[in-house]
């Protein structure tokens, strides 16, 4: 695997799609073998440290990443006290497609396979957003996520899809071990010993991008 040795400088972008224009950053290194767009869940954003320090990890690898607000600055106001909007996956997965659209048509990359990295509700969506563009996804990595949110739409997924869940988070673990055996492509579920649901003690996100780094290179080539 090539490693670049700087992290290069992301640059915002403004993604029109779905009736709304969402703000995202991109980063993109030398010759990229592929690009993982991150939907985020639970209230994040694009300036989740969490994510970006897998992004870094992933750009190190010769993957561009591309962090996206799937909600408008008028939606997130709104979430964050009624907590409406996250638990919308329909309406997630609508947002990622139409950011996966934008990617292949206007950001003018159509030759970079594609992958996803969802992490707690946004897995849901970017399980549904699979299901729904399986010739454009080539694969799907989940951190804490709540594949179970997808619904029916687990049996057609057929993108390569890593279920990444900490030891200590039991009942996630429950969600995922069920979710495992519905999907319909190349699967695999791996526990960081240790870990709860925010991946917060020390080396655990590290081996969260260490394997989500593997998967995505693995089967993008």
């Amino acid at each position: 695997m090539n490693l670049t040795t700087t992290v290069p400088t992301s640059r915002p972008v403004r993604i029109d799609t779905a009736r709304v224009s969402l703000n995202g950053d991109l980063s993109m290194p030398d010759d990229p073998i592929g690009l993982v767009v991150f939907v985020h869940g639970s209230g994040s954003s694009r300036f989740s440290q969490r994510n970006r320090r897998v992004a870094d990890m992933l750009v190190h690898a010769q993957l561009a990443t591309l962090l996206v607000d799937l909600l408008t600055e008028a939606e997130d106001r709104t979430d964050a006290v009624t907590a409406e909007f996250r638990f919308d996956i329909p309406l997630l997965a609508e947002r990622t497609t139409g950011v996966v659209d934008w990617v292949t048509e206007a950001a003018r990359m159509p030759s970079l396979p594609l992958g996803l990295f969802g992490a707690s509700t946004g897995a849901g969506a970017a399980l549904l957003a699979a299901a729904q563009q399986p010739q454009s996804i080539r694969a799907v990595v989940s951190r804490g996520g709540r594949p179970d949110l997808a619904e029916a739409a687990l049996e057609r997924v057929t993108a390569p899809t890593l279920l990444i869940v900490g030891g200590r988070d039991e009942r996630v673990i429950e969600v995922n071990q069920r979710a495992l055996e519905r999907l319909s492509g190349p699967r695999e579920l791996r526990i960081v010993p240790g870990a709860t649901h925010l991946f917060e003690e020390p080396g655990a996100l590290q081996d969260v991008a260490r394997l989500a780094t593997k998967w995505f290179v693995d089967h993008f080539h």
